[in-house]
């Protein structure tokens, strides 16, 4: 068998069970890493996702992890470093959304979802980038941003909020690693058909439309397509970029 670019290599992706995730997950996978997926839900509903990434010839382990908890971020880290061994390629990708203007979302909703969002994006970046420098080993780090993170979205404050100071997180970081060869970078996909707006969409169609209509490219993003640029953004050969952010929004941020 032909070597794959990752082999050899071991993957750790947060909110490993959702659509951006896991297929982030399957494209890492086919390309040789070993897999370590992290989410809220029960490990029982973990296993198809698991055989699926496993069909590629590759480890695969899950663990339930709140992404807002640094000590259960760590331990999450430190079990799967004892399993698939230390990982190189650092996918941030966990983020939860509440859609309500400025007046509507409560003081907890605010603090939990720049919690899960910025603070388990700094727990996770931090805490495994810590294990590279120690073991002396490059890397690459991919944070799941949002074209939201540039635009005012009234109906997602926190979000976007959350989304903006990720995007100066990632520029913080890679200016600091860049010597140890662990590259930083962001994604910023614009309207994907994924999670909580996927799930509108399918019940609403007219709307996927409308917010196609939006866009100057008049496409919508696949869960797909987002994972293939993080994948480019983790080749060894994709040796420059640092502390950049890869928009992938059809040309929404330009209107």
């Amino acid at each position: 068998m032909n070597a794959r670019l990752f082999d050899g290599q071991t993957a750790v992706i947060s909110g490993g069970l959702g659509d951006i995730g896991f297929k982030t997950a399957v494209a890492l996978a086919r390309n040789g890493a070993a897999i370590g997926l992290g989410d809220i839900k029960d490990p029982s509903e973990a296993t198809p996702y698991i055989q699926e990434i496993e069909s590629f010839g590759v480890q695969c382990v899950y663990h339930r992890v709140d992404a807002g908890q640094h000590t259960a971020v760590k331990k999450w880290i430190d079990e799967v470093v004892a399993s698939l061994g230390i990982p190189q390629l650092i996918i941030v990708n966990a983020a939860i959304v509440n859609l309500k203007g400025l007046h509507e979302i409560s003081p907890e909703e605010w603090i939990n979802e720049l919690n899960i969002n910025l603070n388990g994006a700094f727990f996770m970046a931090q805490y495994t980038t810590g294990v590279l420098c120690e073991a002396a080993l490059p890397g690459r780090v991919v944070m799941v941003g949002s074209w939201a993170a540039q635009r005012v979205h009234q109906h997602m404050p926190a979000y976007s909020v959350a989304k903006a100071g990720l995007n100066m997180l990632c520029k913080c970081m890679a200016l600091e690693l860049a010597p140890r060869n662990i590259l930083v970078n962001e994604i910023a996909p614009g309207y994907v058909s994924a999670g909580l707006t996927g799930k509108i969409w399918n019940d609403n169609p007219a709307l996927m439309e409308k917010s196609r209509a939006k866009v100057p490219t008049q496409q919508v993003i696949m869960a797909e397509e987002v994972a293939d640029q993080i994948v480019h953004l983790c080749d060894p050969r994709n040796c420059h970029m640092t502390g950049s952010t890869l928009l992938m929004d059809g040309g929404l941020s330009l209107v």
